[in-house]
């Protein structure tokens, strides 16, 4: 067999609407729409700058129906580089760019060979002695085991099988085109490129089985780098698997202490300490997209309660001091403690203790809950449903659950800082 490299990708969603950017100008919210597309010019640059022999594309190419014309122009346009250098790509759709979901087509490059999705296929690439088996998805839901009716490998080649699957539901991923790694080492391959879960994983060595993850953060649940693998081969065996980081946006958790903060202009000041440091330890010269949580015991916790509007943008206005394209802060979580026992700040104002005693006891109250969970059943209706999906915030999570003395409580904790801050 002959030596030969090949870079695995999977999960571009070229074109996918970011979570949060709603509203937002300047350039870095610009960057960040644009940071699908950045990131697979940035995988083509390194497929023609390693040379390599052909590229395997492991589902969700796209994100979804085109809007329009574009996202299928810009894609097109990226093959015609790669034909220009004959690197062949092969190509599988996945849940999200299955056939019933992509009503709008372009004709491709002849260097692209697109698995189909009527059953599997193999492709073969006789100069390399490299056999591909794939199949695309029909639909977005795949109920069904496909790497069963896959092929068996042929004999005296390199054999590559190209799966969309959740593999049992890894990393909360829905378990698409279910399997079990007994399934995929048991079918003879010498390499399995997954696509599906965004976390990069060697799942098994000999044969390997592989996810490289997306290639572009998305939001929050997509942190640290994200790219592809190149796989050198010699001898017919997989001798190195080389990450290939793309992003040209880091997401980034930033946890900010403010134990012992008075005022909410000493929280303001950690967090722009903390901005900082993230930038000059986590963007790697990236764009650092990140979510801000403040934690710890502090006088300021009813001030920051009341001032959720104010802290993003402060949060904000610290990262453009920093530079233009620095970093973008989605949100601002307080999660603190107040420092003031809630008794004594319930004795501190007969009115507001009368309050507070009020709103415990409307938890009580099966009227108040009954017209309580009305009201919510409305609001949820109208939310959409990537944020009904994955909730991240406490008061909407329980809401979600149904958790109606949750949310009563919660939503009082929020009331009586308001109203403190007024009296402050």
């Amino acid at each position: 067999m002959s030596s030969f490299r090949f870079i695995h990708a999977a999960d571009i969603h070229l074109d996918s609407p970011l979570i949060g950017l709603a509203g937002q100008e300047g350039s870095a919210a610009n960057r960040i729409r644009a940071a699908t597309r950045e990131s697979f010019d940035a995988l083509i640059e390194l497929a023609l700058n390693e040379e390599v022999d052909f590229l395997v594309i492991a589902g969700d190419l796209y994100d979804g129906d085109w809007r329009d014309f574009k996202t299928g122009l810009f894609f097109a346009r990226q093959m015609g580089r790669l034909a220009e250098a004959r690197i062949p790509v092969f190509l599988l759709h996945g849940n999200h760019d299955a056939q019933s979901q992509i009503t709008r087509r372009l004709s491709l490059p002849g260097n692209v060979t697109t698995f189909p999705a009527r059953r599997p296929e193999t492709f073969r690439l006789d100069k390399l002695g490299v056999a591909l088996h794939g199949q695309s998805y029909r639909q977005r839901d795949m109920p069904d085991n496909m790497s069963a009716a896959y092929p068996p490998p042929v004999a005296g080649m390199f054999n590559i099988g190209v799966l969309h699957t959740g593999l049992g539901g890894m990393a909360g991923h829905a378990n698409y085109a279910p399997c079990t790694l007994t399934d995929l080492t048991g079918k003879g391959y010498d390499y399995w490129a997954l696509g599906h879960v965004h976390q990069g994983a060697v799942l098994n060595e000999t044969p390997h089985v592989v996810f490289p993850g997306n290639l572009q953060g998305r939001h929050i649940r997509e942190t640290g780098p994200k790219g592809a693998v190149l796989v050198t081969v010699r001898g017919g065996e997989v001798r190195a698997l080389s990450p290939l980081i793309t992003d040209t946006v880091r997401w980034a958790f930033v946890p900010v202490s403010v134990s012992g903060c008075v005022q909410v202009v000493d929280c303001i000041d950690r967090i722009r300490e903390a901005l900082e440091k993230a930038v000059a330890t986590l963007a790697d010269g990236r764009l650092l997209a990140c979510r801000i949580e403040l934690t710890g015991r502090c006088e300021a916790h009813d001030g920051l309660l009341a001032s959720s509007n104010m802290l993003l943008a402060e949060a904000r206005a610290a990262t453009l001091a920093l530079g233009e394209e620095a970093a973008w802060v989605e949100r601002v979580i307080v999660a603190t403690t107040p420092a003031i026992d809630p008794e004594i700040l319930r004795a501190r104002n007969e009115a507001l203790g009368d309050l507070q005693s009020m709103l415990t006891e409307a938890g009580n109250d099966p009227v108040f809950l009954d017209s309580l969970v009305t009201e919510i059943g409305d609001f949820l209706r109208k939310l959409p449903h990537e944020l009904r999906a994955e909730p991240d915030d406490a008061l909407l999570k329980a809401a979600l659950a149904g958790d109606h003395l949750a949310v009563a409580d919660i939503a009082s904790r929020y009331l009586m800082a308001r109203l403190t801050m007024g009296e402050e």
